[in-house]
C-alpha cells in the first residue's frame, strides 16, 4: 500500500524526460509530491534546473520550482514509492535492467509508455513483470497529448491494473482539477489499446495530407477501431476496453490532431517525404512506426485480416504507392471492417 500522507511521506521518479515524462513530473510536483525526474542527457538535467524549462521537448513550458530534474539514476530512484517508467519502447528493456537492482521489490512501478518489443511482441508491462523483483505494475494510457497536459487542458487517463491499491495510488498522485484518472483491471487491454492506435494516427495523418473528405475520415477511423479490437480480442483482451476512454477516446484524438507525433509522420508521408526524412522532421519518437511493421507480422503469424495496418506498412517499409495501396484497403472485401463481433 501508499503508506501515510502521500505529499509528505512517500517520493516519486519518473524515468524519462521526453515531453510526457516532463508533462507528469511536473504535474505531480505541482500536486505537491517529492518528485525526480530522471533524463540520461546530464547537460539537459542541468539546463531544465537553471532554467526551469525542457527546452528540447517542451519549450516555453515553466517546470514547477520543487520537481527536482536529475541524471543520476541512483540519486532519482533512492527512497522512491512509486516510479513511472516513460522510456521509449526500443530502450524500455535495458533501462529496467539497468534500474533492476534499484527497486526494491514491492514497488509500484507504471508503464506510460504506449509501444511494443519488436522481437518479443511484449508490451511494456511484461517487460516491467520479467526484469525488476515483484514490482506492482501499472498502466497508463488514454488521450493525453503531452502538450495539451502541459498546457492544463481538461482531460482524462486511464490507470489500468489488477491491484486495485495501485490504482488508487496513482489517482491520488495523479489527479488534479484538469486531469482526471480512471481506473481499469484490463491492464493488457489498456496498453495494447495504447500501442495499436498509433499505427492508425499515422494513416489519418496520411488521409489529411491528401485533404479527404471527412466522410473519408470516418470510415477511417471507424475502422481502425474494429481491425485493432479484432486483433485485440484474438490476444484476449477484453474487446468492451476498446469502447473505452483508453481505446476509442485514444484514437479520435490521435488521428485527429496534429499534436501527436504519429499523425505528424502520417501526413509528412502523405507529403510524399521519405520514412526518414518524416521521422527527421517530427524530431521525437513515434512509437507508431516499428508498432506497425511488428504489429502486421505479427497478425500475418496469426492469420488475422489487418488491411490497414498491411497497408501502411507496404507504404511505409516497401515503397508502396500510397494512392494506389489506400484504393486497395478501401476496396477490399471484408464483413468485420467498419464493426466488431463479439462471436467471432
Amino acid at each position: 500500500m501508499f503508506y501515510g500522507d502521500p505529499l509528505k511521506n512517500n517520493r516519486i521518479t519518473v524515468l524519462g524526460g521526453g515531453s510526457f515524462g516532463t508533462a507528469i513530473a511536473n504535474m505531480i510536483a505541482s500536486n505537491g509530491h517529492p518528485v525526480t525526474l530522471w533524463m540520461r542527457d546530464a547537460e539537459n538535467a542541468r539546463h531544465c534546473m537553471e532554467v526551469g524549462e525542457n527546452s528540447a521537448y517542451l519549450p516555453g513550458y515553466k517546470l514547477d520550482p520543487r520537481l527536482q530534474v536529475s541524471a543520476d539514476l541512483d540519486a532519482a530512484l533512492a527512497e522512491a514509492s512509486v516510479v513511472f517508467f516513460s522510456i521509449p519502447s526500443k530502450a524500455f528493456r535495458g533501462v529496467c535492467q539497468q534500474v533492476a537492482g534499484l527497486i526494491p521489490a514491492e514497488t509500484i512501478v507504471v508503464s506510460t509508455v504506449k509501444g511494443i518489443e519488436g522481437d518479443s511482441f511484449k508490451l511494456m508491462s511484461e517487460i516491467l513483470a520479467e526484469e525488476l523483483n515483484q514490482p506492482r505494475i501499472g498502466v497508463i494510457s488514454g488521450p493525453n497529448l503531452a502538450q495539451e497536459v502541459a498546457d492544463g487542458e481538461i482531460t482524462a487517463t486511464v490507470i489500468a491494473s489488477a491491484d486495485q491499491a495501485v490504482c488508487q495510488t496513482v489517482q491520488d498522485v495523479l489527479q488534479t482539477a484538469f486531469f482526471r484518472v480512471y481506473a481499469n483491471s484490463d491492464r493488457y487491454g489498456v496498453e495494447l489499446a495504447g500501442a495499436l492506435k498509433n499505427i492508425y494516427a499515422i494513416a489519418a495523418g496520411m488521409a489529411a495530407s491528401m485533404e479527404v473528405g471527412q466522410n473519408s475520415l470516418g470510415v477511417l477511423i471507424t475502422r481502425s477501431l474494429a481491425e485493432m479490437t479484432r486483433f485485440a480480442a484474438h490476444l484476449g483482451a477484453d474487446p468492451m476496453t476498446f469502447l473505452g476512454l483508453s481505446g476509442v477516446g485514444d484514437l479520435f484524438v490521435t488521428c485527429a490532431s496534429d499534436l501527436s507525433r504519429n499523425y505528424r509522420i502520417g501526413y509528412a508521408l502523405g507529403e510524399g517525404k521519405s520514412l526518414e526524412q518524416a521521422i527527421e522532421d517530427v524530431g521525437q519518437v513515434a512509437e507508431g512506426v516499428n508498432t506497425t511493421r511488428i504489429v502486421k507480422e505479427k497478425a500475418e503469424q496469426l492469420g488475422i485480416n489487418m488491411p490497414l495496418a498491411s497497408g501502411l506498412y507496404d507504404v511505409m517499409f516497401k515503397g508502396g504507392s500510397l494512392p494506389r495501396v489506400l484504393l486497395r484497403v478501401m476496396l477490399s472485401e471484408q464483413p468485420d471492417d467498419v464493426e466488431f463481433r463479439v462471436n467471432r
